[in-house]
């Protein structure tokens, strides 16, 4: 009985010994055949892209659009994460977080940009563009480059020129046909030199706000009017808060695209030339798209609401342009003129 016990022992210790064993190999990493599709998520480049408008806005589909054109581009390399309507940063503070590389592409409006490139100032003179193929020639033309060009700086890099629409005034106090109409009347305005003195020529009061607080500006009567594309009133509902706009096409409503620029020397060189192709992709195609979408929807806003409209005639026109006209001669520097001329002479 006592050689039964230890017989039985040895062959339960033996047993043992070999079940360690064979679990050991079978752990071994180095024995595990290669998974090539958890190694690729592991190296994948994730770019995240915050801005602050509507995912159905020009801006939000060309995010949207450039996304796909990255991960098929990039055969996945690259994958873009779109955070729309501020979830992550609001307009006001998103630049920081740029260059701080807690996000890698931002595309706030090119008057965010001018107290870091003060060139950036003459794309929002009244009147500058005239229609959207002159837009166009300017975003993806000589002129364009040059500005991004001046964009290299301050950690981030300048990619590309989005488009949105032509701007156009709302009030909810008068109509605005005559310059003497904007008079005593305050008018919520993106930050911007040029932009804010625009509205100190029409006697109005502007008031700069945050474009996530628009409609509560409305709402509350913080502000009585605003100027902003087609796509924005409609995406944002401004157009149910106000009772009269202008098709006045004064200003235009363009975006830079910039990424942070450490990051963007960390990237192999074919896989930034891939996402710039992606980019330029994009940006023909946000041309396009946003000169759709805006005829769209002024259609929508005069089909469904009581909002009255009026379109400038040319002599109208011509009234604007001349209470504007000083904006152009505090413009008085070589490389402003020359930056005018260039604009003014595109075809």
């Amino acid at each position: 009985m006592k050689w039964y016990i230890l017989s039985s022992c040895l062959i339960l210790s033996l047993l043992i010994i070999f079940v360690m064993n064979s679990t050991e190999v079978f752990f071994d990493r180095s024995k595990i055949p290669a998974d090539d599709e958890q190694k690729g998520l592991k190296d994948q480049v994730v770019i995240r892209f915050s801005h602050v408008v509507a995912e159905n806005t020009p801006k939000g589909l060309a995010a949207q659009k450039f996304a796909e054109l990255v991960q098929k581009k990039t055969h996945g390399k690259v994958r873009v994460e779109v955070y729309p309507n501020g979830i992550l940063y609001s307009d006001t503070d998103e630049l920081k977080a740029l260059q701080d590389g807690k996000i890698q592409m931002i595309a706030p409006s090119y008057s965010k940009l001018t107290d870091i490139v003060p060139s950036l100032e003459v794309l929002d003179l009244p009147f500058i563009f005239r229609d959207d193929r002159h837009v166009k020639a300017i975003f993806t033309g000589q002129v364009g480059r040059q500005l991004l060009g001046m964009v290299d700086q301050q950690q981030i890099k300048g990619m590309a020129f989005w488009s949105n629409g032509f701007k156009q005034m709302t009030s909810s106090q008068t109509p605005l046909i005559h310059p003497s109409d904007f008079k005593g009347q305050s008018f919520r305005v993106m930050p911007g030199k040029v932009i804010t003195e625009q509205f100190n020529l029409l006697h109005a009061k502007p008031v700069v706000t945050s474009f996530n607080e628009v409609y509560q500006s409305l709402e509350n009567h913080k502000v009585d009017g605003q100027e902003n594309s087609i796509s924005n009133i409609y995406s944002k509902r401004i157009y149910k808060l106000q009772k009269y706009m202008t098709i006045s096409n004064h200003g235009y409503l363009g975006y830079i695209v910039i990424i942070n620029q450490k990051f963007w020397k960390s990237l192999p060189p074919e896989i930034q030339d891939e996402i710039q192709n992606a980019m330029e992709e994009t940006t023909v195609w946000i041309l396009h798209e946003s000169t759709k979408m805006n005829t769209i929807q002024l259609k929508e806003i005069k089909d469904s609401s009581p909002i009255q409209i009026h379109s400038l005639s040319n002599d109208e026109k011509k009234e604007w342009m001349k209470v504007f006209h000083p904006l152009y001669r505090d413009f008085n520097d070589e490389k402003s003129n020359d930056l005018i001329k260039k604009i003014q002479n595109t075809k």
